[in-house]
């Protein structure tokens, strides 16, 4: 029996080294596959009861296990949609089939219909924000779906908000309210002219006169015309009234806007949305009408997507050649409570399991998940001095348990021969 005993307990340990040898195998194999995690055979006793003088060797139990918590180092690239995880969190992935996994192989390019997907073929999972703000499931992936470039065609970006700050002469001559250019006479009086550029729902450039009219007391008349009205030759009369008029009111000891007085313009844009000129900025000071700093008005023509960009929260943006950014999707992180538990899957994903628990979803930067970083990657957990290290030690546990394997296996022929 304990020539026997010999035997199997130097098979079981020629055993283990065998599948420490082929962890390190593919350890090694996948030293430069994105996002890969290694993996580490650990040893267990099993012993057997011996009973009386009698030794009986047991053996030794190899186990897998699987370094997926552990991060890697990051490169970086030039892609935009090469994605990193800086701290906790996967990206959720689903392959043809709709299966959903988790990974860190960030290596996201579009296919032929504009789906991000890796390396491994399975395609990048987002929120759409096409909709407003997403209703996130934080235990289930309902509401994810294929993040897709394709539907970002080209757009036209229709003028909502503006700036429009001047000083409005306090010392100009004052204007009877019948003059001014509200009432879109022939003989209108203003104080001054500026004109601004904004863009409609679908892109079509309008220029905007904004007359500024002195009406005394510190009231002034703002009013706006679409210059395409105006009579040959500009000016007035306009074809149609005014797109909007409004009022201020400014403390003439001080220049500034009365405590009751509007300080913005709403001007609605024909087949566009309203747009809002913000004049907080504006005084009412002796000197010349003057514009106080750079108006700005928002709005773009028809322009296609140039590129994508990631925010580091996870929000996709489609960048347009005008310089528009419009949100198209957030991308989530997924975790488990214990990673090291996650089955892992060819393509470098991984699936939850009962000893895993179940997904938590959230987005990049909530608590408990990193950070999203675009143009990295993560690289491979593999250090290819250490694998060979073990390497050589597993070749050379190999051989002494096969030594000790032939010298049971000799003993065993004289005890065999014994009765010869």
């Amino acid at each position: 029996m304990g020539l026997y005993s010999t035997m199997r307990t130097s098979a079981s340990g020629m055993a283990a080294q065998a599948n420490r040898l082929g962890s390190v195998a593919d350890n090694i194999a996948n030293s430069s596959t994105t996002g890969y995690k290694r993996s580490m055979i650990e040893f267990a006793s099993l012993v057997l009861d011996s009973g009386g003088s009698e030794y009986v060797s047991g053996s030794v139990e190899s186990h897998t296990r699987y370094m997926i918590s552990e991060q890697g180092s990051r490169s970086f690239t030039t892609s935009g949609t090469d994605l990193a995880v800086k701290g906790d969190g996967f990206f959720i992935v689903s392959d043809e089939s709709g299966q959903i996994f988790l990974t860190r192989a960030g290596s996201f390019v579009p296919n032929g219909l504009g789906e991000l997907v890796n390396a491994a073929g399975f395609k990048l999972m987002g929120y759409s924000l096409s909709n407003g703000p997403p209703a996130i499931v934080a235990n289930g992936t309902a509401g994810l779906e294929v993040v897709t470039l394709n539907s970002l065609a080209m757009k036209a970006t229709p003028s909502t908000q503006g700036s429009f700050n001047v000083n409005l002469p306090l010392n100009s001559d004052v204007i009877l309210p019948a003059a001014s250019p509200s009432a879109n006479d022939a003989a209108a009086q203003y104080t001054a002219m500026s004109s601004l550029t904004a863009f409609d729902n679908v892109g079509n450039e309008l220029t905007l006169d904004v007359y500024s009219t002195n009406l005394g007391g510190g009231e002034w008349e703002i009013t706006v015309f679409n210059r395409a009205d105006a009579a040959p030759g500009g000016g007035f009369p306009y074809a149609s009234g005014p797109l909007s008029t409004q009022t201020l009111n400014f403390d003439p000891t001080n220049g500034q806007f009365d405590t009751a007085s509007p300080t913005f313009v709403d001007v609605p844009i024909p087949n566009g949305a309203t747009l809002r000129l913000d004049m907080s900025g504006s005084s009412s000071l002796a000197g010349d009408y003057e514009l106080l700093d750079a108006t700005v008005v928002n709005g773009s023509g028809p322009s296609s997507v140039e590129r994508v960009e990631i925010a580091d929260d996870g929000t996709m943006y489609a960048v347009f050649e005008s310089g528009a950014r419009l949100p198209t999707y957030r991308i989530p992180l997924a975790d488990v409570a214990s990673p090291d538990n996650m089955q892992p899957m060819a393509g470098t994903v991984f699936v939850p399991t009962s000893a895993s628990g179940e997904i938590q979803i959230g987005f990049p930067g909530d608590s408990g998940y990193g950070t999203m970083i675009s143009g990295a990657l993560e690289n491979s957990t593999v250090d290819l001095a250490s694998e060979l290290t073990t390497m050589i030690e597993a070749e050379r546990n190999y051989t002494a348990n096969s030594k000790v394997f032939q010298t049971g296996s000799e003993l065993m022929d004289v005890l065999v021969n014994l009765k010869r």
